[in-house]
């Protein structure tokens, strides 16, 4: 009879076993687009950055901005803007498409410039509200850190500008 028991039990486990392997390796759920900022709508039409693709798996993949979006994006300051001030960087949500940084400088969203003053980089971002005190760091986009040229895991210092009114 515990021989039987035994067997019965170690049966069970072993078929459970089996099973195991095919939970793991079950694909984690697309990112949601549900709450992206988008820049702007057109007709009620979202205009900019396509989500990444669900099966992005690297940078190229998850940065969906045009050459034509990073050119202008690079172009420079633009005549009238105002200096909001410095902050620490880092890199804000991949599946977030666009040119973007997400920061307690502002409270509404805008129009902006970042600069990060070792490379003499700047690139024009839609600045986004963060909720923090100023000092408490903002969160760049996949596509803004690349056009800065720093690694992904830095945490650049940029100055921040608003541009236009």
């Amino acid at each position: 009879m515990r021989v039987t028991l035994w067997v019965i039990m170690s049966s069970s486990l072993l078929v459970g076993c089996a099973v195991l392997p095919d939970a793991w390796q079950r694909k984690a759920p697309a990112p949601s687009s549900e709450g992206v900022s988008e820049e702007a709508s057109v007709d009620g039409e979202v205009v900019g950055p396509p989500p990444p693709p669900p099966g992005a798996r690297t940078v190229e993949a998850f940065d969906t901005t045009t050459d034509a979006e990073r050119a202008a994006a690079v172009t420079g300051p633009s005549g009238q803007e105002r200096r909001l001030g410095t902050t620490i960087a880092s890199l804000g949500d991949v599946s977030e498409t666009g040119l973007w940084m997400k920061t307690p400088l502002v409270d509404a969203s805008a129009k902006g410039r970042v600069l990060h003053g070792p490379t003499g980089t700047s690139v024009a971002v839609d600045l986004l509200p963060l909720e923090g005190d100023a000092g408490a760091g903002s969160q760049l986009s996949l596509a803004a850190m690349r056009l800065l040229d720093v690694g992904l895991t830095d945490l650049p210092e940029v100055e921040v500008f608003r541009t236009g009114n």
